[in-house]
């Protein structure tokens, strides 16, 4: 739980430190830059000595699910949404944990359901500020996409990695190198690899940061704490993001902020958690 809750608050934070700044960059660019920055933060650490070639290929394609497709379709969503929508519709990954979790398993868990549904609630009190117009279109679809991505490849990133006897560090570029295959040949079927000379040294350190911190030590640091709680407390997590970002949105960025309804929000996410069951 710790490990999900760091990555929660330096996800927080890093909304509000990267706005704007890469704006006119191909988003696909952006993240297969992400994506490959990430996998050499983790190549020296590579060893597959003890790795099943098949192993090995699943997690490319759990990587390429997770990272490379959520990256996509995350991208797509924001020709049809707006900034404020497509925050509001990311809170309905829990219940795709919950639902993606009950698949592999083979059983209906309610109470896991239950506590994903009590985090969709509480994270959309602390977003809600009516419902946008037209907000079912295909952005809709495209971001829902996205979530089920990024559900998919933390359930199944546990389910492959509790039969092996590897470290997490040892297969984790595995993951960033099927994330960069997914991504890498769409930023170049658009051409826009001609961007790279192009970059403000602004906008370097922020790929940087994204690469290194945002995307590679804490996609890590994420599946690592996903590994390490039941499917109630990671559908849940999957949302802590939301509360802490508009309080750092307040705290150190002096935005205006509801606070009735971040409490409000907040109370019940805290809730979810307290449902969680004794065994996993």
């Amino acid at each position: 739980m710790f490990y999900l809750f760091l990555v929660s608050a330096i996800w927080a934070f890093s909304f509000g430190l990267i706005k704007g700044q890469l704006t006119g960059l191909d988003p696909f660019l952006v993240a297969a830059i992400r994506l490959f920055l990430a996998l050499l933060v983790f190549l020296p650490f590579t060893s597959l000595r003890r790795c099943p070639p098949f192993t090995g290929l699943a997690l490319v394609v759990i990587g390429a699910i997770q990272y490379g497709l959520m990256y996509a379709f995350y991208t797509a969503s924001f020709a049809h949404l707006q900034s404020y929508e497509v925050a509001l519709f990311t809170i309905f990954t829990p219940l795709y944990v919950a639902l993606v979790h009950d698949l592999f398993r083979g059983r209906f868990h309610r109470r896991f359901f239950l506590m994903a549904t009590l985090a969709v609630a509480g994270s959309t009190i602390v977003l809600y500020r009516g419902l946008p117009a037209h907000s079912f279109n295909q952005g809709f679809l495209w971001l829902q996409g996205a979530n089920l991505c990024f559900a998919f490849g933390q359930v199944a990133y546990c389910e492959q990695m509790k039969r092996q006897k590897l470290a997490d560090r040892q297969i984790f570029s595995l993951l960033y190198l099927g994330g960069v295959l997914a991504t890498a040949p769409v930023a170049a079927y658009h051409g826009s690899w001609i961007q790279l000379g192009q970059l403000t040294a602004q906008q370097l350190l922020t790929l940087i940061y994204l690469g290194t911190l945002a995307s590679g030590l804490c996609f890590f640091g994420w599946n690592y704490g996903a590994r390490r709680v039941n499917a109630g407390i990671l559908a849940v997590s999957n949302n802590l993001k939301i509360p802490l970002a508009v309080f750092c949105s307040g705290w150190l960025f002096g935005e205006r902020i509801a606070l009735e309804q971040l409490l409000i929000g907040s109370v019940l996410l805290l809730g979810a958690l307290m449902l969680q069951p004794q065994q996993r």
